[in-house]
C-alpha cells in the first residue's frame, strides 16, 4: 500500500464542466472506475458550482481498473494521470493515463 504522500497526482484535467475543476483538479483525491476497455473518473460532478480544497493537489486515491498497465494492487503506480473527455458521450471524465495491459 501507498502512502499518501506517495500516489500519484492528478497533473492535468480538461474537464471544464467538473465541479472540481478550476485551474486544475482541486478534489483531494480522485478515484478511476469504468468498464474493461474504459478508464472513467468518477469523481467527476457535472456542477457549474466549483469546489474542493483551496490548494491544487488532487491525487489518485484508488483505481478500480486491474487490467491497466499502471495499476498494483488496486492503486495507481504512474508518476501523474490526465483527465480528459471520454471516449464517448456516456463517459463525461476517463483518466487519459489509462493503458490496458
Amino acid at each position: 500500500m501507498s502512502a499518501l504522500l506517495d500516489l500519484p497526482r492528478v497533473s492535468e484535467c480538461s474537464v471544464a464542466t467538473c465541479g472540481y475543476n478550476h485551474d486544475g483538479c482541486h478534489a483531494g483525491a480522485v478515484t478511476v472506475a469504468g468498464h474493461t476497455g474504459s478508464a472513467e473518473c468518477v469523481t467527476f460532478i457535472p456542477l457549474s458550482h466549483k469546489g474542493g480544497l483551496d490548494k491544487v493537489i488532487a491525487q489518485v486515491g484508488a483505481c478500480q481498473r486491474s487490467e491497466c498497465v499502471h495499476n498494483a494492487a488496486l492503486e495507481c503506480a504512474a508518476s501523474s494521470v490526465r483527465i480528459g473527455a471520454g471516449a464517448s458521450v456516456d463517459e463525461l471524465a476517463d483518466c487519459l493515463t489509462y493503458r490496458a495491459r
